[in-house]
């Protein structure tokens, strides 16, 4: 590992949370911290590569396989430090919620363990593999519409008669402390990488990342990888401004979600690019790493390996983290399936 990283991990503080309002305020002690939390609760995820892919792409990727976490995607992280961060009092009505499946499950499953209800608004075309994990962690589904603003309205509704504790799927200051824990893992693993690229919706992955990238190992480019049918995120990139769009259509289910001022506040301050795949592009990617890591991702996991094998010149030579966020797919509905 890095001696600087060594370094800085070792004399890391833990500071508490309770003076973090927005984005700017956090700090790599957030992350550090965040990391003792929500230990016992996490898995470190292994590191994968592939000669094949390494070859085909003239450069050196590391595959840091959330898929392979607890609920079966990233979000976990973010979701058991909001959740083990609350006091007593916070908690005491349980936690709440919107999400298209993996930060639901993730939610649901912290909750569960901190032995608290956690109320969440699903989209009805969430896959059904992922309502199925949520009521099996516990969790108490209500059904909204596939739009942000639908989702939005139906949780105002849910919140205010159960008075849970909101927390975000990825404008959270926790959540995005959380989520920088995986790239944290990964510096330690790999030295010398040259970039990170990894799927951005809502941001709070990417954002995680930019937290902890920019602390540790500032020279490090951040690539974000994104549907081209729900390229929000890369309009609000070069547009300077954040652009939601409501309800956009992809295979990607997990991407679907805009930016909030938390996550655009990384993804304007520390984003190299945001990089864009069709949905073709996705599904061979995803069908590719199956065939060649033997391991399962869903299509949002895949957007990263689409944009890297699109955009092969600007990543030869490089040593590349690539993060695969989750494996919750409905075997039922594999979107190369007629």
């Amino acid at each position: 590992m890095n001696a600087t990283i060594e370094e800085t991990l070792n004399a890391v503080k833990c500071v508490g949370m309770e003076t973090v309002i927005g984005a700017p305020d956090l700090t790599i002690d957030h992350v550090m911290q965040a990391r003792s939390r929500i230990a016992p609760y996490v898995h470190n995820t292994p590191i994968l590569t592939s000669t094949y892919l390494n070859e085909r792409i003239g450069a050196e990727l590391f595959f840091k396989c959330e898929n392979f976490q607890k609920a079966g995607a990233f979000k976990v992280r973010g979701a058991c430090n909001a959740v083990f961060g609350l006091t007593d009092e916070d908690a005491v009505h349980g936690v709440a919620t919107h999400s298209s499946g993996n930060h639901a499950l993730s939610l649901s499953y912290a909750a569960g363990r901190r032995g608290i209800p956690c109320h969440v608004v699903m989209p009805k075309t969430a896959p059904q593999a992922k309502k199925d994990a949520v009521l099996g962690y516990g969790g108490i589904i209500t059904e909204c519409e596939p739009s942000t603003s639908s989702r939005e309205a139906v949780f105002s509704e849910v919140q205010a008669k159960t008075g849970a504790e909101f927390v975000h799927p990825y404008n959270d200051p926790r959540v995005i402390a959380g989520q920088g824990t995986c790239s944290a893992e990964m510096l330690e693993a790999v030295d010398g990488l040259d970039s990170f690229v990894a799927p951005i919706g809502g941001g709070g992955m990417i954002s995680g990342t930019c937290l902890t990238v920019s602390h540790l190992a500032p020279d490090i480019e951040i690539f974000a990888a994104e549907p081209l049918q729900a390229d929000d995120a890369a309009r609000s990139f070069r547009s300077g401004h954040i652009i939601a769009d409501d309800a956009p259509v992809t295979i990607a289910d997990g991407l679907k979600v805009p930016l909030k001022e938390n996550t655009w506040h990384f993804v304007s301050h520390y984003v190299a690019d945001v990089m864009t795949a069709t949905e073709e592009e996705i599904i061979d990617a995803m069908k590719l790493t199956w065939q060649r890591l033997k391991i399962v991702m869903e299509p949002s996991c895949a957007v990263p390996l689409a944009v890297i094998l699109k955009n092969q010149d600007v990543f030869r030579g490089r040593r590349i983290g690539v993060i695969v966020t989750g494996g919750n797919v409905d075997l039922d509905r594999l979107p190369w399936m007629k």
